[in-house]
């Protein structure tokens, strides 16, 4: 029994790091855009199938570092001609933009590359267990795991102690002060939307390393990525993080006993943090923190 509950707490803690990396993403869009990208699990697809084209040429590690970078480009692109034309219209129509968008890139990635499920090769190192006792903790989740906590780690430090990490800060609680301060807010708009996309691209690449790959292998990660932000809550970074691992936890827990309950857990536990904190667990009434 113990080392079933530890399976599912461990495995808990794998899925909770992809919705805190998917959740970041679209927390640092919403935040300085008011953009609710609905298109998130789609450029997490989009990430692992360039991954998938790219490891022939380049080998897992050369795809796991490129393929991010090439889908934030796209996300920099489609900010550039489809999203930023609405920023002064009611949010509702980016809405509904990044909701049909979302259609466009899977029926995309199911024309280009078809519909059948695709494996992505993961280094033999990182496939076997750690320990014959712990079959479960194997090298590619422990990998997952660290890479995830880096890309945060990485994520807060640009924040911190970049110019644009420090534009990004200040155009969250004041855009407009920061425009008049001399601020392009248009390519601030455009590298932020870039950077939440690059999370997602990484998310991908590490998540069809694990679940393989299907055009709908967004699907499984943006509805509990959205419940991660809004219990984490609105504005808040740490608490998103918080917020992913906390429902990806509590969901693997919840299997141990009853697996049929184990989805509807995480909206449980959203619904129950609304009802006794409204702003989220780490969010605040019309503010905006790190």
């Amino acid at each position: 029994m113990t080392q079933l509950v530890l399976f599912n707490v461990f495995n808990g803690l794998v899925i909770g790091a992809f919705y805190a990396l998917m959740a970041l993403g679209l927390s640092l869009i919403i935040n300085l855009t008011n953009v609710i990208n609905f298109a998130h699990g789609g450029f997490l697809a989009l990430g692992a199938y360039i991954a998938y084209t790219l490891q022939p040429y380049l080998g897992f590690w050369g795809a796991l570092i490129v393929s991010p970078f090439l889908t934030a480009l796209i996300g920099i692109l489609v900010e550039r001609v489809l999203i930023r034309p609405l920023y002064a219209r009611d949010p509702l129509y980016s809405l509904l933009l990044t909701f049909g968008l979302a259609y466009v890139l899977q029926d995309s990635v199911r024309y280009i590359w078809g519909a059948q499920g695709l494996p992505i090769q993961v280094p033999a190192a990182l496939q076997s267990s750690l320990s014959p006792t712990l079959f479960f903790l194997t090298g590619y989740r422990v990998f997952m795991v660290a890479l995830v906590a880096i890309a945060v780690i990485v994520l807060f430090l640009i924040l911190k102690k970049t110019r644009l990490g420090m534009r990004i800060r200040a155009g969250t609680l004041d855009l407009e002060m920061v425009s008049a301060l001399g601020v392009d807010v248009r390519i601030l708009r455009n590298l932020n939307f870039g950077l939440g996309i690059f999370f997602a691209g990484l998310a991908g690449v590490l998540a069809a390393g694990m679940l393989g790959l299907t055009p709908t292998i967004g699907d499984q990660l943006i509805m509990p990525s959205f419940v991660a932000v809004i219990v984490g809550g609105l504005g808040s970074l740490i608490g998103t993080l918080f917020g992913g691992l906390l429902i990806g936890i509590a969901a693997g827990v919840v299997t141990v006993f009853y697996p049929s309950a184990s989805e509807a857990t995480i909206y449980v536990m959203m619904a129950l943090v609304l009802l006794i904190r409204p702003h989220g667990l780490f969010g605040e009434e019309g503010g905006t923190k790190l």
